[in-house]
């Protein structure tokens, strides 16, 4: 489990920073449906690419760590899901939109729960392992 969290958060970490990239290169281009939006959305596209390039880079420094630490990934999956609710409330608002964005309100409402669960497995399968009988315990290593 810890090198499936390892592998995901690293998904996240590049598929983040190519988002924000194809944002910040594109502008309203790369919003199915906002090609017309005008200067104001753009600007406001570009920004947020930039600060999803952030994002994923923060996760690609948790998936650098040894072991994959359990609050940042957390933390960002949290992000990710508030994201997701999001849309929620934009569809409830605004109704139905571009198919495309139906797709990623999938995925940032369904992988969350994901992460979250794998969150303390790369710490968990750090614990050093101490044998006792036909019993194994995982206690903390001291001095660290």
């Amino acid at each position: 489990m810890a090198r499936t969290l390892r592998v995901l958060v690293t998904l996240m970490g590049w598929s983040c920073v190519a988002i924000g990239l194809f944002h910040v290169a594109l502008g309203n281009a790369a919003i199915p449906g906002a090609g017309s939006a005008g200067a104001t959305v753009d600007s406001w596209g570009r920004f947020m690419g930039a600060s999803f390039v952030g994002y994923g880079l923060a996760w690609l420094w948790a998936a650098r760590q040894r072991p994959v630490p359990s609050t940042p990934v957390r933390v960002l999956a949290a992000v990710f899901l508030l994201g997701g609710l999001g849309r929620l409330i934009s569809l409830a608002v605004h109704g139905r939109p571009h198919w495309f964005q139906i797709v990623l309100a999938v995925i940032e409402l369904g992988l969350p729960p994901v992460l979250l669960w794998l969150a303390p497995s790369a710490e968990r399968a750090a614990l050093p392992t101490v044998r006792s009988g036909a019993r194994a315990n995982r206690v903390p290593a001291r001095g660290l």
